[in-house]
């Protein structure tokens, strides 16, 4: 008997088991596999013929389609099979309107997207845009909302985990996309506020020394991607390289696509709720952008009256426009603000009892274009230009090659002429004498066709001459990643577009190596801290490469770090603290040059880094300096931001974290944050060796086989193919024009 109950209650525990797994296999199938995108058969479709999505190997898809309003339609289709997701959350980041969804954790951010007022600017511009851009942008939202009516019923895991429907797609749900990238690659503000926080506590030439417009080491023309001539290739054909290198998401900020249609060809990356591709090749072109990094941001302290809403302007006041803003709140009340919106732009930020405007390139809705579709199609540099002249921004520098061997560099976007100022610090708006004249006409922005060298190089740095005529401000990159990718250029012939990526995962840091040597010298010079020896000794042995694996990169850094801000107090000894990606340069000149007034002994003050450098590292790894390890401090941990939140199981989706190499200052630019968000390497002509890897994967869904595929080879500095020629053989998903 006793025997019997017990088997019974195992067989009765099994069962339940059984079913528990069944139910759990059953949510799963119905949340998260129920809505992978189909790969073949037929929709009906809106269309004016028929278009086909076919699917390569690393799950990018082709699209063919009879005319171009068809192709972008496509796009939008394609596009939010693998990612309406993250669409969804661009445009209510952008919008503010995340809280909505995510409940009172999104309200700051709403905040802020409120009062940069993304919405009504973009509401404003699809009033005022070029028809034909407008009509692209239709054409695509078309496409997104003709998915999102046949799946409604099975949508992406998020929606189901975060309960609700997203509504559909419009023109303007595009332009905030485009906007919060603008916004992501101008937002400079707060360094405003820092800098004169700095001024005001500090010794102004100092900080004015720790903030240069650039490190004296430039190129030009400047700004990771590049072009390299057919006299320094192995085939006489053209190669560019491009690596963008923007925050670290997943889904990967970029989306592969491959576009054909009457008068397009065209395949790279596009951004998802946006149509076209931003950075790519057609037939004939090939092209890559950088961040220019040119400040297009400028704080007013207005005299502003908060009962009234007047300010003062010329002697006379005036009237700001107010602007009431509801934001709903998931699970809670919702939260009303006021905007109001000077002549400045709106009052974004209060401190110490001032209100301070915020005026911003974007913020100008009839100055919008989207030129992407038009250099899509672009057949030669001079169309090229054309087009990029259209580009209201963000600032960005371009890099060109083509099939009749041209290389071409250029600077676009709308940037500001300031009359009697240079922006880095709030300006008073009351006098009317800190104004923008217009815009750099775009025939003087920096450019370079064919250069003597046989090559062309950006990395972020200053592009702009000596002696330019326009007041030149911004957040510029010292010289370093451009530095080393030119010398790697030069350092032979003969290049192959599949040997980019060896440049592109280069981690030698020629400043921490630099200072790794100086800091030797200062030990030779004065041995008098014993605790130091083997520190000093591991740095003396050094190639200045940013291995994960090894010691010496943590011990540099750590240094760095230490004498940084032993810098920042010698020049505001309460002020914030100073992380200008300028610094390294900075502090190189410093140590070359070692000015009196900073530092009674440069070389005790090294040291002293040094020592505070090293007890950190050992609270961070332990005292035995032998097992420290770079990768241990230098670590990779990409989360989801809805499904790692998924109790036990949420965090198999996210990437790390991992042991990363690299640094901020080389070519493979890489901290905890940022780093390459695509690898990509083209021979103008020869379009079937393109190779493109993206961080992560294709897909958005988390289920599917292309959501983290791209991983292990860009994390191994690996090539993928990205096939031009022929579309990919097998079955294709079918949009069919409804009869």
């Amino acid at each position: 008997m006793a025997r019997s109950a017990l088997g019974r209650a195992v067989l009765y525990i099994n069962l339940l088991i059984a079913a528990l797994l069944v139910a759990a296999l059953a949510v799963v199938w119905w949340f998260a596999w129920r809505p992978l995108p189909r790969r073949s058969g037929s929709v009906p479709a809106a269309l004016d013929g028929r278009a086909s999505i076919a699917w390569d190997r690393s799950g990018v898809p082709h699209i063919r389609a009879a005319s171009l309003e068809d192709a972008w339609f496509a796009q939008g289709y394609a596009t939010a099979q693998e990612r309406l997701w993250q669409m969804d959350a661009l445009r209510r980041l952008a919008a503010g309107d995340l809280a909505e969804v995510i409940g009172p954790a999104g309200l700051e951010s709403d905040r802020e997207a409120r009062r940069l007022r993304l919405r009504r600017i973009a509401e404003e511009a699809a009033t005022v845009a070029p028809p034909e851009d407008l009509a692209v942008l239709a054409a695509y939202a078309r496409g997104v909302n003709a998915y999102m009516r046949g799946h409604m019923d099975r949508l992406p895991l998020e929606f189901s985990l975060l309960g609700y429907h997203p509504r559909p797609w419009s023109v303007v749900d595009s332009i905030l996309v485009g906007l919060q990238m603008f916004r992501t690659l101008t937002d400079t503000w707060r360094s405003d506020l820092a800098r004169r926080s700095m001024l005001a506590s500090g010794d102004r030439a100092k900080v004015e020394t720790l903030y240069p417009v650039r490190s004296g080491g430039e190129a030009q023309p400047g700004s990771n991607a590049w072009a390299i001539a057919g006299s320094r290739t192995a085939t006489g054909r053209p190669i560019l390289a491009i690596d963008m290198h923007l925050d670290y998401s997943l889904p990967n900020v970029w989306f592969a696509v491959r576009l054909q249609a009457p008068g397009l060809n065209v395949a790279g990356v596009s951004l998802p709720g946006a149509p076209g591709v931003i950075a790519g090749h057609n037939d004939r072109i090939a092209w890559g952008i950088t961040n220019l990094g040119f400040d297009v941001q400028d704080l007013y302290i207005e005299r502003f009256d908060d009962r009234t809403g007047r300010y003062l302007y010329r002697g006379a006041s005036e009237q700001a426009r107010r602007e009431r803003e509801i934001i709903r709140v998931k699970n809670a009340p919702a939260q009303e603000m006021t905007n109001w919106v000077t002549r400045h732009g709106p009052l974004f930020v209060s401190e110490g009892g001032e209100r301070l405007s915020l005026r911003w390139a974007g913020a100008n809705p009839r100055a919008f274009a989207y030129p992407f579709p038009e250099i899509n199609r672009a057949r030669n540099w001079r169309e090229f230009t054309a087009a990029l002249a259209r580009l209201p921004g963000p600032g960005s520098n371009f890099v060109y090659a083509d099939t009749d061997g041209n290389i071409g560099f250029q600077v676009a976007g709308l940037l500001p002429i300031r009359r009697n100022f240079e922006g880095h610090v709030p300006v008073d708006g009351a006098t009317g004498e800190y104004e923008w004249d217009g815009w750099i006409p775009f025939s003087e922005l920096p450019s370079a066709f064919n250069p003597p060298a046989g090559f062309i190089v950006t990395a972020n740095q200053n592009p702009f001459p000596p002696g330019y005529p326009y007041r030149v401000g911004g957040v510029f990159a010292a010289h370093y990643r451009e530095r080393q990718i030119r010398k790697r250029l030069e350092s032979r012939a003969g290049w192959r577009a599949e040997e980019m990526a060896a440049i592109q995962k280069d981690i030698y840091c020629a400043f921490s190596h630099f200072l790794a040597r100086r800091i030797v010298a200062a030990w030779d010079r004065k041995p008098s801290r014993p605790a130091l020896r083997e520190a000093v000794e591991l740095l003396r042995g050094w190639n200045g490469q940013m291995d994960q694996a090894l010691a010496a990169p943590l011990v540099a850094t750590l240094a760095y770090r230490h004498f940084r801000r032993e810098l920042s107090q010698a020049a505001v000894p309460k002020g914030p603290a100073w992380t200008a990606p300028m610094a390294p340069a900075v502090i190189e000149r410093l140590l070359r040059e070692q000015p009196d007034g900073w530092f009674d002994d440069w070389d005790a003050q090294l040291l002293a880094a040094l020592e505070s450098g090293l007890e950190e590292g050992r609270r961070l790894q332990g005292s035995s300096m032998a097992r420290w390890r770079y990768g241990r401090y230098l670590q990779l941990y990409i989360r989801h931001p809805v499904i790692s939140r998924v109790p036990l199981v949420g965090r198999y989706f996210d990437i790390g974290p991992l042991p990363a190499s690299g640094s901020g200052t080389t070519v493979k630019q890489t901290t905890a944050r940022m780093g390459p968000s695509m690898r990509m390497s083209v021979e103008a002509g020869d379009w079937d060796r393109t190779v493109l890897t993206l961080p992560i994967g294709q897909s958005g869904h988390a289920l599917s086989r292309h959501y983290r595929d791209q991983w292990k080879a860009f994390y191994a500095g690996e090539n993928r193919p990205l096939p031009f020629l022929q579309f990919p053989a097998g079955p294709a998903l079918l949009l069919e024009p409804r009869r």
